[in-house]
This record gives C-alpha cells, sequence and structure tokens, in this order.
C-alpha cells in the first residue's frame, strides 16, 4: 500500500474556523440565543444544528395529537409574542411556524449550520478557547451555549426479542407516518405526556388498541378551544396581550405553590379524581387509571379525550409493563400475552443524563458525563466548574412543572448575555465559576427540594436521577429563578485577562432593524 499525497492528506483535513460564540442546537433555546446575541451586536458566532431544520423537539415530534401543554399565549419569547394563536394549546405544527416565522423574522437563519451534529469539543487552556468538532470542521470558539435541551433522545426499552418482532416497531417522537394504522392490533408501551395525546387520535383507527401503563397518570381537564378572528384582533393589541400574557403567568405561579409545599395540591387532586369519575363508568378500569402518589410527583397532564378514548371497546387497558417480546406476541410483566401488528413506543425521552454531556470536556480532559456520574449539576444551571466559558441553556434543576419553558430559556439567556458583556467590558477572555459558589448553591437547591412533590410525592419520575438524587427539578418560584439569573455575578467566577484581550463596549448600539420589537 502506498503513502497518501501530501495533497491528499491535506485535502482530508477538516478546515478550522475560529469563531467568536458557537451556539449548540436550532431549538427554541438556540433560537432564541441567537436573537440575543445579534441584539448585543455580536455577529461572529454559529449555530450548529444536528438535523437539516430548525425546531428542536417540535420539530422531531409529529406524532397525531401533538400540542402543548402550557396556554399558546404564554409559550413564545416576550420579545416575539404571537397575538393569533388558532388555538389556546397550540399544536405542533403551529408552534413549529412560529420558530420558523421568529427565527426568519430576526434574521437568524444565516448563522444555523445545519447537519453539523458535535461529535467532541475541548476545552483547550492554553488557546484559551473551546475546540469543537463535526464531520466536516473543527472549531475555535471563544465561548460555547449549549442549547441541546432534554427532550430530543427517545428511552427504547431493551425488550427481549424486540429485534425478532414481525410488525412495524417506532417511538412517538420518530412517528411513522407512512406506516397505515388502520385496522392494526396495536400496542403502546408507555403513557407518559406523548401518549396521553396520540392515544385518542389512533383508537377511532385500529382494530384493537392494547395500551400498557405502568404507572398512571394524573390528568387535569383540559380547557381547550379554538380562538375565534375577532379574538386574536384584541390580543393583538400590546395592552391586551401582555395583559392576558401576565394573568396566565400569575396564575400558573400560585399553582406552583403547590409543588413546594404538595399538601396544598390535594385540591388539584379532588378536580383531578372528579374528571376520572365523570369520564370513566366502568369502576374496574377507573381503578387502574388512579394514581396512588401525590399529584405533581409526575409531570401533570391535560386531556378532555384520554379517559374516553381508553374507555372505548376496542381498547384494553393493561396495567403492568412489559416483558418481552416473541414473534408477534408481546408478554406483559404480568404474564398475560397478546398478539400485535404495530408496537408504538411511549416511553419518553432521556432528560437527567443529557447526550451532549458525554461529548463535552472541560480542562482536565474529563466529559461532563464523567465528572456528574448520573447526577447533573451546575452552578445555577448555568455553569460548571471546570468548564470555562461554558454557559447551559435548560440546564440541571432549571425544570419548574408548572410554567412555560420559554421562561427558564430567556432567564438563562439574560443571565449568559450578561457575562459575556462582562467579557467585553472588562477584556476577560475567560470565565469560570468556582467550585466553592456551585457546591455552596447547590447544597441550597437539595436542601430546598427536600419538602416538594418531586422528592415526596411518593413516585419514580424522571426528577430523580439513576442516583436516587433530584438533579431536574427547581425549589423555588419562577420570580427567584429570573432574579438569580438577572445579573452575572462576577464575584463568584475566576476570571482571567489575556495579553491579546482589550476591553470593549457592553454592547453594541441596536439598530432599528436589531431592536427587539414590542411585539409580532
Amino acid at each position: 500500500m502506498t503513502a497518501a499525497s501530501p495533497s491528499r492528506r491535506r485535502a482530508a483535513a477538516k478546515p478550522v474556523q475560529p469563531i467568536e460564540v458557537l451556539v449548540i442546537g436550532a431549538g427554541v433555546s438556540g433560537i432564541g440565543a441567537a436573537i440575543r446575541l445579534r441584539a448585543e451586536g455580536i455577529h461572529d458566532f454559529v449555530v450548529l444544528e444536528k438535523a437539516d431544520a430548525p425546531g428542536g423537539s417540535w420539530r422531531d415530534n409529529t406524532y397525531p395529537g401533538c400540542a402543548c401543554d402550557v396556554p399558546s399565549a404564554l409559550y413564545s419569547y416576550s420579545f416575539a409574542q404571537k397575538p393569533d394563536w388558532s388555538r389556546v394549546f397550540a399544536g405542533q405544527a403551529e408552534i413549529l411556524d412560529y420558530l420558523h416565522d421568529t427565527a426568519a423574522r430576526f434574521d437568524v437563519q444565516r448563522h444555523i449550520r445545519y447537519n453539523e451534529a458535535v461529535q467532541d469539543s475541548q476545552w483547550d487552556d492554553a488557546a484559551g478557547h473551546w475546540v469543537v468538532e463535526t464531520a466536516s470542521t473543527r472549531w475555535h470558539a471563544r465561548v460555547v451555549i449549549s442549547c441541546t435541551g432534554y427532550l430530543h433522545e427517545p428511552v427504547l426499552p431493551d425488550l427481549p426479542g424486540l429485534s425478532e418482532f414481525p410488525g412495524t416497531v417506532f417511538h412517538s417522537s420518530r412517528w411513522n407516518h407512512d406506516h397505515d394504522l388502520r385496522g392494526k392490533r396495536v400496542a403502546v408501551i408507555g403513557t407518559g405526556a406523548s401518549a396521553i395525546q396520540f392515544v385518542p387520535e389512533i383508537q377511532p383507527q385500529v382494530q384493537q388498541l392494547h395500551v400498557y401503563q405502568r404507572t398512571p397518570q394524573w390528568i387535569l381537564p383540559k380547557p381547550d378551544a379554538s380562538l375565534p378572528t375577532l379574538q386574536q384582533s384584541l390580543l393583538s393589541l400590546p395592552l391586551a396581550k401582555e395583559a392576558l400574557r401576565g394573568m396566565i403567568y400569575s396564575g400558573f405561579e400560585v399553582f406552583g405553590i403547590g409543588f413546594r409545599r404538595p399538601a396544598l395540591l390535594k385540591q388539584v387532586e379532588r378536580l383531578a379524581r372528579t374528571h376520572i369519575r365523570l369520564s370513566v363508568k366502568d369502576p374496574v378500569l377507573r381503578a387502574k387509571l388512579t394514581p396512588d402518589y401525590t399529584l405533581g410527583c409526575k409531570r401533570v397532564l391535560l386531556s378532555n379525550a384520554y379517559y374516553p378514548a381508553v374507555a372505548q371497546p376496542n381498547v384494553e387497558l393493561h396495567a403492568t409493563g412489559v416483558k418481552a417480546v416473541r414473534g408477534n406476541v408481546v408478554i406483559a410483566q404480568d404474564g398475560s400475552e397478546r398478539e400485535v401488528d404495530t408496537i408504538i413506543f411511549g416511553t419518553g425521552c432521556v432528560v437527567a443524563d443529557q447526550p451532549i454531556s458525554h461529548h463535552v470536556r472541560g480542562r482536565d480532559g474529563r466529559t461532563m458525563a464523567d465528572i456528574w456520574n448520573g447526577s447533573p449539576e451546575a452552578y445555577r444551571g448555568s455553569t460548571i466548574t471546570g468548564f470555562p466559558n461554558l454557559f447551559l441553556v435548560l440546564g440541571p434543576n432549571l425544570a419548574i412543572g408548572h410554567n412555560s419553558a420559554f421562561i427558564v430559556i430567556e432567564a438563562q439567556l439574560d443571565y449568559a448575555m450578561n457575562a459575556l458583556r462582562a467579557m467585553r467590558q472588562h477584556g476577560f477572555a475567560r470565565l469560570e465559576v468556582t467550585a466553592d459558589a456551585q457546591a455552596s448553591y447547590n447544597t441550597k437547591v437539595q436542601r430546598d427540594l427536600q419538602g416538594t412533590v418531586w422528592n415526596t410525592g411518593g413516585c419514580s419520575s424522571y426528577y430523580l436521577d439513576r442516583n436516587g438524587r433530584n438533579s431536574i427539578g427547581f425549589p423555588w418560584s419562577t420570580l427567584t429563578m429570573r432574579r438569580l439569573l438577572a445579573d452575572f455575578d462576577l464575584r463568584h467566577y475566576h476570571a482571567t485577562r489575556h495579553a491579546a484581550v482589550h476591553s470593549a463596549p457592553a454592547a453594541a448600539s441596536l439598530s432599528p432593524a436589531q431592536e427587539l420589537p414590542e411585539h409580532a
């Protein structure tokens, strides 16, 4: 074998691309980060997206009935509110259109590189930048903002015999739209948020539906309705739109008090029990559907259609998990066997063990996953000691369970932008949170989580990681969260100047084209 020529070796080498800020992910967080960076006068940035289109979870989840369980008025960026939602609770397609439209309106599409999954990233301490590898490029980034979220990698149980199943198998987040369910015998494994939405949609089509439920869910009535044109016109008025958003936000914050004081949730639990009683007449089925843990311990779900659907004659609810698959037979944990043509997993996505954590290496060469060892931890959910110039969005212990994710995302983007402003103002080349600050903050977080419904409600949920630690929930109100993240607390960081770095203005003045508009 002859050695490759120098020219061929050079052609095979990845190009090196220096960049000031690199954003990972083009979902809600990544699009928001791109908009905020441009508003700060930072244009030397890219957004790396592993897929061929933006949208994140709202791009991936196209299953029938997919919709938001937060009212539409609150499910948007505060600086780009949409007044003309068609429903009180928007569907997946409309939310995805909103994200596409917002990205286009703020001209961030030009910064997105599609089909560019991060393969590895390493902090180079000597050079003072991140080295981020994709299949095509080696990026040298001064700052990295991770916007990968935690609802995009599906969980697929390792069931014996599943690989030999002769029918069709898919996960709800990878819905097979080419597979016709009409007249099929279908097994749905898992009854989380996605199954609650798609089961009523497919139930009328299938011959027989077997729903395997390890743990029942608390489901509240969903006050959903279409919004007529007149109401949409009224909501286009800035004062009306802000008033509605504020009212809904405040109502959810009041509801959120119950997550921190679980005894208060007993009143809401009565409403959920009434919902089951009115929707399901069969006492045996009703008993199977009634949880034995405190409402709020798992994610609280909303649906008017799920209970009526599972009560239909062509649906059999199995209050058990699945043990194995043999040929076209699903074998449940209780030993029952059912022949099916299709298996749909509604088993959720990876939450605590974020996939990106295996591809980000800090100062000492260890990945975030190595350091976390199953229990993610960060300072204010945003920065990690040992990982300079890295900012997380939707990081550890920031899930709120009672309000819009946009609130968390925007609060964290405020924090990251204020940090970048401090770097430019003071000529800092490197910022790293101190180990003491991170440890002290997380001690308080874990202390105040002890009395929350996630820790005391008597269920097993994604809030508790594989070590039994709550590394997901936020123990305080979103008002507290926004206060914690409103200003960048430089005193808790090691800040290093570089000889080649000079002070810069806090942020470039916004031109009319860059300024954030008051309404969509």
